[in-house]
């Protein structure tokens, strides 16, 4: 994998960059749909392609492992030739859903044992066994195993989790280099930058990561309950760190403005459930405010969903159709805003690296986040 930066804003953090991997390219500043299980959910791979305009998608370890199984993934030839998707994936390490089983788990130096949320079996995890299986799952970019401590952590607990996340790390870095990829192209290892919301961890966390020089880095931890600025400042802090050369991926951030306000800090990649989750929900993201679909105003509203819209269920579909098949409750519904919500999730970024390659990227984005906040 390689990255080369192509620009950057004259008047903020933001940068544009072109990485490429085995599977293609990606433009950066980029928004990648999550497809947790192997698929976006409600969305073809084909809608993915020409409607969403996606350029990787996400898979999950974690959920990946459990079913259908690094045996079913393996004899398929890995992830892209099971779901028929031929361009760049990442999966994450699948860490933040294990530590997220309260009461079902068990976390030690070695790793963490857990039982599956599927059917109560038990499992062992250490960051030698998620390596294995990422390399079974062969997914273009690849997660290190950290742990993800609740947003709420004392300095203390925070400070030996991000110790032994680096530890971790270090046996990540050294399973990779015993063993090679299984499916004849190559994978990069992102390490995970944690620390919380303390300055001088993030901090440590940000040099440790960044001298293990690999192909590109994550930030994780963020987006857990605390408050937008103090996030934004914790990006700020590890950014000031990370080399410039690399990309940098914010991990399961968020609203349309949370994207801006980290391109603005300079992230590269993001990723979050929230375009599909609120999509199925009737809420959608637009490129004039957020709507929620179920709305009796949009019942006689007979024009088009976005007019701006780049998918084509933008212009083909009215908002009175779309609020007729939330309340009819059609799974139609579900797929349209899924489409339309991943069409404008990406089609932000690629427009925030329109403005970067411009030199105007800060004068849009004001305007943008006054409209990405407005609710219609």
């Amino acid at each position: 994998m390689t990255f080369q930066l192509q620009a950057n804003d004259p008047q903020s953090s933001a940068r544009a960059g072109l990485l490429q991997t085995d599977h293609g390219p990606i433009q950066t500043p980029i928004f990648m749909p999550v497809g947790t299980v192997g698929s976006v959910k409600g969305v073809l791979v084909r809608d993915l392609k020409e409607e969403v305009k996606a350029q990787i998608i996400l898979g999950n370890t974690y959920h990946l492992y459990l079913r259908p199984g690094t045996d079913v993934l393996e004899q398929a030839g890995g992830l892209h030739k099971f779901n028929g998707w031929d361009r760049p994936i990442l999966t994450d390490s699948g860490g933040f859903q294990i530590f997220s089983l309260t009461g079902i788990r068990k976390l030690t130096e070695e790793g963490c044992m857990f039982r599956s949320h599927i059917d109560g079996s038990k499992h062992f995890i250490s960051p030698e066994r998620v390596m294995d299986i990422e390399r079974s799952i062969g997914a273009d970019i690849i997660m290190a195993l950290d742990e993800c401590p609740p947003g709420t952590s004392d300095y203390r607990y925070a400070k030996k989790s991000m110790e032994m996340t680096h530890r971790w790390l270090d046996r990540c870095i050294r399973r990779l280099e015993e063993t090679t990829p299984k499916y004849g192209y190559g994978q990069s290892l992102f390490p995970i930058v944690q620390g919380c919301t303390y300055r001088d961890l993030r901090t440590q966390s940000a040099e440790f990561v960044a001298s293990k020089n690999t192909d590109g880095i994550a930030i994780g931890g963020l987006a857990v309950g605390e408050p937008a600025e103090v996030m934004y400042e914790m990006i700020d802090v590890v950014n000031a760190i990370l080399p410039k050369d690399r990309p940098r991926y914010l991990m399961g951030v968020g609203t349309p403005a949370n994207i801006l306000e980290a391109i603005s800090l300079g992230v590269d990649m993001f990723d979050c459930v929230m375009p599909t989750r609120n999509g199925r929900n009737a809420m959608l993201f637009t490129s004039e405010g957020i709507m929620n679909m179920r709305n009796k105003k949009w019942e006689t509203d007979f024009s088009p969903v976005d007019p701006n819209g780049t998918a084509s269920v933008d212009t083909f579909y009215t908002k009175a159709y779309l609020h007729h098949l939330f309340k009819a409750q059609e799974l139609l519904a579900m797929e349209i805003a899924s489409i339309h919500n991943l069409a404008f999730y990406v089609w932000l970024t690629q427009e925030a690296r329109k403005h970067i390659m411009a030199g105007d990227f800060r004068a849009w984005k004001e305007v943008m986040m006054q409209k990405v906040t407005t609710r219609l």
